[in-house]
């Protein structure tokens, strides 16, 4: 078997394994097929790639496990015409994704070597609907919301207030809920004329949501 073979062997497994743990919208499923894990993932778990298992990156932080990205992605219904912000590049996936399925996202991340690195593969990607920005991303982004929705790719102790204020009317948000490590909610928010309506879709783990901007050494 030669590497390319081998290469779309692991790509087909990739792809049976989201479907296998309940990613089945076809837009999605196909923005994954079409985004490589490979350059988001670097170093010592470069081989890993294709494994439907969260990998460490730099700055303490984690790339999810790629079936956690597709029913994040799923669960925001996204429509052609959305505007979605994320709030913690990481390693860009996340971001790659929703740009292949969103009018215009933007990323924020406390990290800044993580949005050195993530926008050096986004422009390789030709990825030109993604905006990043060097921010705090509990408070979300004033300047450019409303947002049709919003993806927070870490976990608060509840959907903070400044992201539930930026969500449009009809919007979506996905977010990690839970006061520890170890216990944590997958949560869907949709803003109605009269409120917010919250269903909990599953368990997760993700790293804390900090705030304020990391130090370069961070």
């Amino acid at each position: 078997m030669t590497d390319q073979d081998a290469l779309a062997e692991r790509k087909m497994q990739f792809l049976f394994a989201l479907r296998s743990k309940g990613v089945t919208d076809p837009a999605v499923l196909t923005a994954m097929e079409k985004v490589d894990r490979g350059p988001f993932v670097r170093g010592l778990f470069a081989d890993r790639a294709y494994e439907d298992t969260p990998l460490p990156i730099a700055c303490g932080q984690t790339i999810s496990q790629p079936s956690v990205v597709g029913l994040m992605t799923q669960a925001l219904e996204i429509s052609p015409r959305d505007s979605v912000l994320e709030v913690g590049t990481g390693s860009g996936y996340q971001a790659a994704i929703l740009s292949q399925l969103a009018r215009r996202v933007y990323t924020v991340e406390r990290h800044r070597r993580l949005v050195r690195e993530s926008k050096q593969i986004f422009d390789a990607l030709g990825l030109v609907n993604v905006t990043s920005f060097i921010s705090d991303g509990s408070f979300g982004l004033p300047d450019q919301a409303p947002f049709d929705r919003i993806i927070v790719t870490a976990a608060a102790e509840d959907p903070p207030g400044p992201l539930l204020a930026q969500l449009k009317i009809g919007g979506i948000m996905v977010v990690p809920v839970g006061q520890s490590d170890a216990v944590q909610s997958l949560i869907r928010v949709r803003r109605t004329e009269a409120g917010f309506d919250y269903d909990e879709l599953r368990s997760v783990r993700f790293v804390p949501l900090v705030e304020g901007i990391a130090r370069e050494t961070e």
